[in-house]
């Protein structure tokens, strides 16, 4: 993994010095909550219900174990004993205080790590797929190219104030698991008929208030023009995005008002001024880059483990976790593993400080010391020995980090909703724990097989409801009752769509058994145990479920205050139910 030079390491020290200041004179008084904002949130720094959320940077999702240790510390001496994975591949921290962030940045930059342009209207983390470098379908290893526009990204000077936040995705094989086509701009590695490496581009695409899938801008850009062509589309955007409504000011906004075409053309037109001049790569950068991701030193091993088989035979709680959590390698012999954030009952992508501290410690014994972080929230041990997988099997199941549902319905996505966040209209955390240990049966979600359920607190989307087969949304709070949005046939990959909103909205009790009848609806209409749901959905159309959701009247709950209801939030919160907003 990329290993910073004494320009980064001064680089981010710097940053330090300079926000430790800022800091002081925020404390001091000497500046105002509204000069502070623009500093803070520079450097990742959010105002929430409670305090301040820290948003910390893991770029393409690539995290070593010193620095997995480093988030336990923080979890530990600064925050609550955990943190909180998003689902752009980051990690979150919610309850700082102002006066420790300082120490935080600083003991983030001794293991090179850091917070900035994780806010702000500026280019955030750079995000790509998690099984980038050992994946069976990769075409090209897509980190170097993402730690390349890392690189060019951060502080520049001409992207530092865009109208509004951007966000870029790489994929490098055939199937897309970067959700690349829901970014601002997505990019695809493949390769020409003359096997000459090149970037497909799309651009425009986006959730929250007006979710729109990307549109396909440049079919093939040579790899060495693609930091300018890039560099093009921000430089239109920026020139003509609009900046006096922020609802507005999204890429997608004007890529939608101006149409493909002529967006393209003003970004061919940009483009032919700059696309020789210095942001042109050199296969010698790119070799440069490349060099800091050069596979761990593999054994030469089986192709297939005996004893594997035996086990999994003898041990059906295995057998599942080895059909749901453990997917193929490139090389003989090895696994990837996906570490389940999620077990039922728990919220989604939170870790204790034990369990950071331990999953960096199996790391080093059974992943080279590597990991990644998932946008669905997940953890991935990239390079397992196959005859290590039944040990480290037990080891998570230990730690409940072992539950056998990645890719399943309790492979819940989950905003952190209205407890944290000022801008939700509705708790998503309680919720998705309502739903998990509803659907909690293994066997029934294997029976459900392939989908997946997303939830966001608003209409910012956080939660990615709009690309979930499943999505939910929380629409408004009004008489103590939190009212939800549900749509289906939403999906991520090589065929990205936006779910379409089922009808009226649901109560918070009312939507698990509005899970339910979907559920019904689907094993009763499904062709057959191999048809997924989202292709049920788009073979019979939304009416079939819509009906039957909506033919009987869902059962009416005693209105209670939830306000000083302590069960309906996570108990390690220990706090009263709350939220400026209600």
């Amino acid at each position: 993994m990329y290993c910073y030079d004494e320009y980064d390491q001064t680089m981010i020290d710097e940053r330090v010095a300079q926000f430790r200041d800022q800091v002081r004179r925020r404390l001091a008084n000497e500046l105002t909550e509204a000069e502070f904002l623009p500093l803070r949130l520079q450097n990742g720094l959010y105002m929430q219900v409670h305090g301040y959320m820290l948003r910390i940077a893991i770029p393409y999702g690539l995290i070593s174990s010193r620095q997995m240790r480093m988030l336990a510390h923080i979890a530990r001496k600064y925050d609550r004993g955990y943190g909180h994975f998003t689902t752009r591949q980051n990690i979150q921290f919610n309850w700082l205080k102002l006066e420790d962030v300082p120490d935080v940045l600083a003991d983030l930059a001794s293991v090179q790590m850091h917070a900035i342009q994780t806010s702000g209207n500026c280019i955030r983390n750079i995000t790509s797929d998690e099984f980038a470098g050992v994946a069976q379908d990769e075409i090209v290893d897509p980190r170097p190219y993402a730690e390349i526009l890392r690189q060019w990204s951060t502080f520049h000077p001409e992207f530092a104030y865009l109208p509004r936040k951007f966000k870029i995705a790489v994929s490098g094989a055939k199937q897309d698991r970067a959700a690349i086509q829901a970014h601002d701009i997505g990019l695809s590695i493949t390769k020409d008929s003359q096997g000459e490496t090149g970037f497909r581009v799309f651009v425009g695409g986006g959730l929250g208030r007006t979710p729109i899938v990307g549109s396909e801008i440049c079919e093939f850009v040579p790899w060495q023009h693609i930091l300018t062509y890039v560099e093009s589309i921000l430089r239109i955007y920026n020139q003509f995005g609009r900046r006096d409504n922020k609802f507005k000011a999204r890429i997608k906004i004007l890529v939608k008002a101006l149409g493909i075409d002529e967006f393209r053309r003003l970004v061919e037109e940009d483009w032919s001024e700059i696309k020789d001049g210095p942001g042109t790569l050199t296969i010698e950068e790119v070799e440069r880059v490349s060099s800091f991701f050069t596979g761990p030193n593999y054994a030469v091993l089986p192709e297939h483990d005996s004893k594997l088989s035996e086990f999994k035979a003898d041990n059906r709680q295995f057998s599942n976790w080895l059909l749901s959590n453990v997917k193929p390698h490139q090389k003989q012999g090895y696994a990837i593993v996906v570490l389940s954030l999620k077990k039922p009952g728990e919220t989604p992508g939170d870790a204790t400080d034990t369990q950071i501290d331990a999953i960096a410690d199996l790391a080093d014994r059974y992943s080279f010391g590597e990991m990644r972080v998932t946008h669905q929230q997940n953890i991935v041990f990239a390079d397992v020995k196959q005859s290590d997988l039944v040990e480290l099997w037990q080891q998570l199941a230990r730690l409940e980090l072992a539950s056998p549902n990645i890719g399943l319905l309790t492979d819940i996505i989950s905003c952190p909703g209205a407890e944290f966040c000022t801008l939700a209209n509705a708790r998503s955390i309680p919720l998705a724990k309502s739903i998990a240990e509803r659907f909690e049966n293994i066997d029934f979600q294997h029976d459900i097989g392939e989908i997946t359920l997303n939830i966001s607190g608003c209409m910012n989307a956080c939660g990615q409801n709009h690309i979930g087969n499943i999505g939910i949304t929380g629409v408004e709070k009004k008489n103590h009752d939190e009212w939800y949005q549900i749509s289906i046939g939403g999906a991520e990959g090589n065929d990205c769509s936006m779910g379409k909103i089922l009808g009226p909205s649901f109560k918070f009790h009312q939507v698990p058994e509005a899970i339910d009848r979907i559920l019904h609806v689907y094993l009763r209409e499904r062709a057959d145990e191999n048809e997924r749901f989202i292709e049920t959905v788009r073979r019979i159309g939304h009416q079939p479920f819509k009906e039957h959701v909506y033919a009987a009247e869902f059962e009416e709950e005693p209105v209670t205050d939830v306000s000083d209801d302590k069960s309906l939030i996570p108990a390690q919160y220990d706090i009263p139910f709350y939220s400026p907003r209600f």
